[in-house]
C-alpha cells in the first residue's frame, strides 16, 4: 500500500500539493500505519522536553489528518491548534477530537492566529510538501524564548537549503538549536527523519 506514498515526495505546486493531499485523506492514515509512522511521537516528546508549560496553547502548522495533534496531546499537550491546506484532511484532523482550533490556510498566507510559544512543523517541510519558507515563517512568528519541533525526512535532507535554513537562524545567534536527532520516520519502507528543535533568542 504505497500508492500515494511514491507520489508524496515528488515536488509539485501548491494546487497540485492540496489536490494530492486531498485524495490521500481516506487511505492516509491507513498507509503510514502500516509503515510505522514515527515521527509525529518523536517529535511530540522531544517539544515536551523543552516546554515547562503544556497548557500553553501550541500551534500543529501541517497537521493533516491529526495524527501529529494526537501524538502532541499523548505527550500531555492540553491547547493544540490546526492549521492545514488541504480541507479533506482537516475533516480527519477534526474526527480526532484534539484540536481546540482548526483553520484550512492558504500556501504563503500568514497565520490564522498568533501568540503561541511552541510550535510543530511534524514531517512538514520538504519535496513534494511545503518548501523551507515554512521554517522562516514560523520562527518570525513566535516570541522570544519560544520553540519549534519540526522534521526533515531523508528525502528533504538530500536538499543542503533545508538544513541550511536552520544555519541563518543558528548561525547568527537569531535561535539555539536544542534537540537534534536521526531516527524512524516510516520503517516500513526504511525512510528515516531528523527531529529538530529550535529556541528563539
Amino acid at each position: 500500500m504505497t500508492k500515494f506514498l511514491d507520489r508524496a515526495y515528488q515536488a509539485r505546486d501548491a494546487t497540485s500539493t492540496r489536490a494530492l493531499y486531498d485524495n490521500w485523506a481516506a487511505s492516509y492514515e491507513a498507509e503510514v500505519a502500516e509503515n510505522g509512522y514515527a515521527t509525529p511521537g518523536r517529535c511530540a516528546d522531544a517539544l515536551k522536553k523543552y516546554v515547562s508549560d503544556v497548557s500553553a496553547p501550541i500551534l500543529d502548522f501541517g497537521c493533516g489528518t491529526g495524527l501529529s495533534g494526537l501524538a502532541l496531546k499523548l505527550a500531555g499537550f492540553q491547547a493544540i491548534d490546526g492549521v492545514d491546506l488541504s480541507a479533506e484532511m482537516l475533516e480527519g484532523a477534526r474526527a480526532k477530537g484534539v484540536y481546540r482550533h482548526l483553520d484550512q490556510i492558504e500556501a504563503d498566507s500568514g497565520l490564522p492566529r498568533n501568540g503561541y510559544a511552541a510550535m510543530a512543523a511534524i514531517g512538514v517541510i520538504g519535496a513534494g510538501a511545503a518548501p523551507i519558507d515554512v521554517l522562516h515563517t514560523l520562527m518570525r512568528a513566535l516570541p522570544k524564548g519560544g520553540k519549534l519541533v519540526f522534521s526533515f525526512n531523508d528525502h528533504a535532507l538530500e536538499d543542503p537549503a533545508n538544513e541550511g535554513g536552520i544555519a541563518a537562524w543558528t548561525d547568527c545567534g537569531a535561535a539555539r538549536l536544542l534537540f537534534k536527532e536521526h531516527g524512524d520516520h516510516l520503517p516500513g519502507i526504511d525512510l528515516n527523519s531528523t527531529v529538530y528543535v529550535l529556541e528563539k533568542a
